[in-house]
């Protein structure tokens, strides 16, 4: 089993990819605290160049990678954000990258990778089967694979964020964290435990997309049928690294509905006039379920990424019903 990163490991990376990344605001937000019953702040992670936090933990891991490693190229799978960021740390460290994508990704997250100088390879039609196929090519081909969740190095740096939170708002009571494979509500675990044990983070999932919900509920790893519009949250199956880290640190986990995040992403713009995608409003559909258990807390959520095409969000205002 892999080492279980801690704070000094995520103050090293924090160290290591600091000149790559953009330190994001954390705004609090009285138009949202009015619907919550908390006072709520937000963490910018859609501000990053790429428009997602995955490229802290992309820097983190390829930077840390053998001469050797680096010789042979890497390959990872992803649904678009990962992707992107595994292509930017490529080309900061001048590695070759190969990404495999569902057929249906993200048309806007696939030209972004294409800019970046990743390799594309097109498989399945979700991101479990455009794992597998990642996990195959590296043993075909020779590349070193990037796992998007079992991988330390990942968790290291995506914790990077929740230091960065509790640097500018020490006394967060509560962090709300999307979870796709898991790498941020890990590093948030890891980060907030260490800072202050009293801390709780909660993770939050599509109802359409439970399987790491249940593989935390349960104990085990369990796959789930997968079918949300959230592309970030599209996984099907827990994944047995981040899984641990969960079960030894997460608070509580949250479900929420299609509905839900759409409702989230029209709330995001026009209380912040910020563009979310629907995995990064997961963070603020699940604070408004939850509104009785944190009221009045201090709550830092997770608006993980910004990357959100333009007709899915007309999608989203086209459903969206004013109270």
């Amino acid at each position: 089993m892999y080492k279980i990163p801690n704070l000094n490991d995520v103050v090293k990376a924090h160290d290591r990819i600091k000149p790559y990344i953009t330190r994001t605001p954390l705004h609090h937000y009285p138009s949202l605290d009015e619907i919550i019953g908390a006072k709520i702040f937000v963490k910018h992670e859609n501000h990053q160049s790429l428009g997602a936090f995955k490229l802290r933990g992309a820097l983190n891991t390829i930077a840390q990678l053998t001469p050797e490693e680096k010789k042979q190229g890497v390959i990872s799978s992803s649904t678009g954000n990962f992707g992107q960021g595994v292509a930017y740390a490529g080309q900061i460290y001048d590695v070759k990258v190969n990404v495999v994508v569902p057929k249906n990704t993200n048309k806007d997250k696939v030209a972004s990778m294409k800019r970046l100088g990743a390799e594309l390879i097109f498989y399945g039609n979700e991101f479990d089967e455009a794992r597998n196929h990642a996990e195959f090519l590296s043993k075909e081909e020779g590349y070193y694979y990037v796992h998007s969740a079992n991988e330390p190095r990942l968790v290291e740096g995506t914790g990077t964020y929740t230091l960065e939170i509790l640097e500018d708002e020490p006394k967060i009571d509560t962090i709300i964290v999307p979870l796709g494979g898991g790498s941020g509500t890990c590093g948030a675990c890891v980060v907030a435990k260490a800072i202050n044990p009293k801390i709780k983070v909660i993770a939050v999932q599509a109802e359409n997309a439970q399987g790491a919900y249940l593989s935390w509920k349960h104990g085990e790893i369990i796959q789930s049928p997968m079918n949300t519009i959230a592309e970030g949250l599209a996984t099907a199956m827990g994944y047995e690294f981040t899984q641990k880290i969960l079960k030894d640190m997460l608070d509580d986990f949250v479900l929420v509905s299609e509905k839900e995040l759409l409702e989230s992403i029209v709330i995001y713009l026009e209380k912040t006039h910020n563009l979310i995608e629907h995995a990064g409003a997961a963070s603020l559909a699940a604070a408004i379920k939850i509104k009785n258990k944190i009221k009045g807390e201090k709550v830092a959520l997770i608006a993980s990424g910004g990357n959100i095409t333009l007709p899915q969000l007309e999608f989203a205002i086209s459903n969206h019903k004013p109270n």
